[in-house]
């Protein structure tokens, strides 16, 4: 069922985009517009913008940007849908359905997530009520896995054929094309179709609202040559290093106790679930990401490392409290007994040796020094100096100063070295890190002065005109009718030089014939080009000032007055620049000319054309009047 244009945008227009996300983001106030750390991307210095008036935001740093949903839909990396039903629901506003004759196109998304839903359902089904799928429950009862918690994680099998997955797509009437892209189905270099997760274990991949976005499979027969593991490949709906692995189920647990317990495998989570451990969620299949932390960071600050206690294991712990600290997270880890995994320790030991293990968890800075401890590093001079520095850079991934304060003292006390010495090495850390941003500041800076130009898509385009233009959009966002009327009147496409300025005053002349208004944040909705968002998002947050007179104009005229005399300056230069093109052209086939009839032609054209100037100037300042 496909919801309303109607609804989605009464829903929209009933949110207040900066009560909304101060829900994830601490905002305060700087002039018109709100600023906080961007939820997107690391930095220290704010350069999130939320728009009140305009009812958007936009990060100038990693140029996020858009609306409520826009904002949702990154935020908690949910469907289009889930994102409008998620905000109904929470400003309290019933949702109306189209009825499926009504329903012209199912957005593609839409048409992914019900694919997964069914195939989910048919290795379920393989899996409980298939003579096939016996041996695999066997299999799951020696690893202790019991029949409800088969179903409370949709574990299914994929029969061991070619063609079986194939035969139930077509039966459903499935786009084979949409099966192929999530990876159900396969094809060989002649064109053959084969079932892809043939003979294997399926553990479905959730959201974190419980859709099925993607599959795991398990192979079971090891006398197979194929992969232990087989992933569904990257899709519009589905995107590995931005989810966490149970997730959906362990959310409300995580909450509950302000703590998660992190883990790699897909049956480690199964098995700590099973048996009362249920504030879990695993990496699986990749090494912890940044986006997985901010994705974790919703339900808690709180995180418990559990990888297995091989060298595989220690490495991808050291990995992942690098990246924690850097979200600014508190961090302990568990160190297992030696060939003990979190699956095989709770099933050996039970809940109640699990808990006392993780009572016991290590901060970092004790979990690092064991460690290098363990490899001996602190039995040489040198390198017990590589491994404090090590120690070191990890303190300096602390944003919190206070915290970072009291970890060198505890590195100096527990290392019995002078303090100054360990603040020394800190602040060489820092300033590399510092130097680090300032060139990658620069970087973005170079790359946002080639960007000022983005309306000039040709170099017979002239700057100052490509600026009057993008004035002259920004005027339009100012939601002031009289001057839209106005600019309306006497702007048409045709006089726009810049390509990208000329598309976007194309669709806002379309969304003002048709709603009789100009809302940026439903307009940006519209938008797939990456390029004119972007653009928009930089106009509307003032990164550009109107005009050279703006900041010229001198305290007294009323708002509505400086936007009107603006409005009537750019008007009067575009239509003035377009003549005077016109006139230099004619004076440089004047220069080359040596026909006097020529001559005369050209001179009484270029004196119509001054003539034309002066009247624009005129009849537009008396249009505004």
């Amino acid at each position: 069922m496909r919801i309303s244009e109607r609804k989605i945008e009464e829903i929209r227009v009933s949110a207040n985009i900066v009560d909304m996300i101060s829900q994830y983001v601490p905002l305060r106030k700087r002039g018109k517009n709100y600023i906080g750390l961007c939820p997107f991307h690391n930095e220290k210095t704010p350069s999130f913008t939320v728009s009140e008036e305009k009812q958007i935001y936009h990060c100038f740093g990693c140029h996020a940007g858009g609306n409520v949903y826009s904002f949702l839909m990154e935020y908690n990396k949910i469907s289009f849908v889930e994102a409008v039903q998620q905000l109904a629901e929470q400003l309290g506003i019933q949702i109306d359905y189209e009825s499926p004759e009504a329903e012209e196109q199912q957005s593609e998304a839409e048409i992914l997530y019900e694919i997964n839903t069914e195939a989910a359902k048919y290795f379920s089904d393989n899996l409980l009520n298939k003579k096939e799928g016996e041996f695999v429950k066997e299999y799951l009862g020696k690893r202790n896995i019991k029949p409800q918690t088969i179903r409370t994680f949709g574990l299914g099998y994929a029969l061991d054929s070619w063609e079986n997955f194939i035969s139930f797509a077509k039966e459903k009437s499935m786009d084979i094309e949409k099966t192929i892209q999530l990876g159900l189905i396969g094809k060989n270099a002649d064109g053959r179709l084969y079932d892809k997760f043939s003979g294997r274990l399926i553990f479905p991949i959730f959201s974190p609202n419980g859709r099925v976005i993607a599959f795991a499979g398990r192979i079971l027969k090891s006398a197979e040559r194929k992969a232990k593991y087989l992933n569904s490949p990257e899709s519009l709906i589905y995107h590995k290093s931005r989810i966490l692995y149970g997730l959906s189920l362990s959310k409300d647990e995580i909450r509950r106790l302000d703590k998660a317990i992190l883990v790699e495998g897909y049956m480690d989570l199964i098995s700590l679930y099973q048996n009362g451990v249920k504030n879990v969620v695993a990496v699986s299949g990749t090494a912890l990401t940044e986006e997985q932390v901010q994705l974790l960071s919703r339900y808690t600050k709180n995180v418990v490392l559990l990888f297995d206690a091989d060298t595989a294991g220690i490495k991808a712990s050291m990995r992942s409290i690098e990246i924690l600290l850097k979200k600014d997270m508190e961090i302990k880890i568990v160190t297992l007994p030696e060939n003990e995994d979190p699956d095989s320790f709770i099933n050996n030991y039970g809940k109640e040796r699990f808990d006392e293990l993780t009572l016991m968890a290590k901060n970092f800075l004790e979990y690092q020094t064991e460690y290098y401890d363990s490899i001996g590093m602190f039995k040489d001079p040198a390198k017990s100096a590589e491994a404090l520095r090590d120690i070191v850079s990890a303190a300096a991934l602390i944003e919190d100063e206070l915290k970072r304060t009291f970890l060198i003292k505890s590195i100096a006390k527990k290392f019995n070295l002078r303090e100054k010495l360990l603040e020394s090495e800190l602040e060489k850390v820092l300033n590399k890190t510092k130097i680090r941003e300032k060139r990658i500041i620069s970087s973005s800076e170079t790359r946002k002065a080639r960007e000022n130009n983005i309306g000039a898509k040709s170099v017979a385009v002239d700057s100052f005109t490509v600026k009057l233009e993008r004035d002259l959009i920004k005027l339009l966002f100012e939601d002031d009718d009289k001057i839209i009327d106005f600019i309306f009147a006497n702007i048409k496409t045709e006089d726009f030089q810049g390509e990208t300025n000329k598309k976007i005053f194309n669709l806002i002349s379309d969304s003002y014939n048709d709603n009789g208004n100009i809302i940026v944040s439903s307009l940006i909705e519209k938008l797939t080009d990456d390029d004119l968002k972007n653009y928009i998002f930089e106009i509307t947050f003032e990164k550009y000032s109107i005009g050279k007179n703006w900041d010229e104009i001198h305290p007294g005229p009323s708002k509505d007055e400086i936007l009107s005399r603006l409005a009537r300056d750019i008007v009067i230069k575009i239509k003035i620049s377009q003549i005077e093109k016109v006139i230099k052209e004619n004076s440089k086939r004047l220069e080359n000319s040596n026909d006097d009839n020529e001559v005369l032609q050209i001179i009484k054209l270029n004196a119509e054309k001054e003539k034309e100037k002066s009247e624009i100037r005129k009849n537009i300042s008396e249009d505004l009047a």
